[in-house]
């Protein structure tokens, strides 16, 4: 399930609002726990909140809340739950203003780490750092600077993947300082 995810999916880029709420939501869930357990409850997820469609998590009730605090299926945690109904609505309010992937994609940084050792992957950046800030100041919740860089990560904005790995570069998305 792991090695499927990041050979297919990890690290490729995703402009969509669906898609980015869907990861953004999924990274909120996974703080302090590992991706694996998300990865493993994705599907339900998407069921209990109805694939990540903006619009309708932002209709959801504090019934709905009761529900998924009852759901085993995913992480019950009110404040990841309420958050992401709160981040539903907060991406909704950002359609006006070009919406939730030009706000995202404005922090792509101008590099890519370049890491040879899995020690010199980094967790966070500045880029990560403004992003959060930037997210927190929009409305959003659970989008602390690491959270946001892991984002950055799963939608192909800065590549992690090792220096001579047969993924690097694989996204197609071109930084300044990679080998062509």
């Amino acid at each position: 399930m792991m090695l499927r995810y990041y050979d297919t999916e990890w690290g490729m880029p995703i402009r969509d609002e669906p898609g980015l709420f869907e990861r953004l939501s999924l990274e909120g869930f996974q703080a302090g726990l590992s991706w694996s357990t998300i990865l493993a409850k994705r599907e339900n997820f998407r069921a209990a909140f109805a694939g990540f469609d903006p619009e309708a998590v932002a209709e959801f009730t504090e019934a709905d809340v009761l529900r998924l605090l009852e759901d085993a299926g995913i992480i019950r945690h009110r404040g990841k739950i309420t958050a992401t109904i709160g981040n539903a609505r907060a991406t909704l309010e950002l359609r006006d203003r070009g919406g939730l992937s030009a706000l995202i994609w404005s922090f792509k940084p101008e590099q890519t780490p370049v890491p040879e050792t899995m020690e010199q992957v980094p967790t966070r950046s500045a880029e990560s750092e403004a992003l959060a800030k930037r997210l927190k100041a929009e409305g959003f919740r659970f989008v602390g600077p690491t959270t946001a860089f892991a984002l950055m990560e799963a939608i192909g904005m800065v590549d992690t993947h090792l220096v001579g790995s047969h993924r690097r570069g694989a996204s197609g998305v071109q930084f300044s300082n990679q080998a062509g």
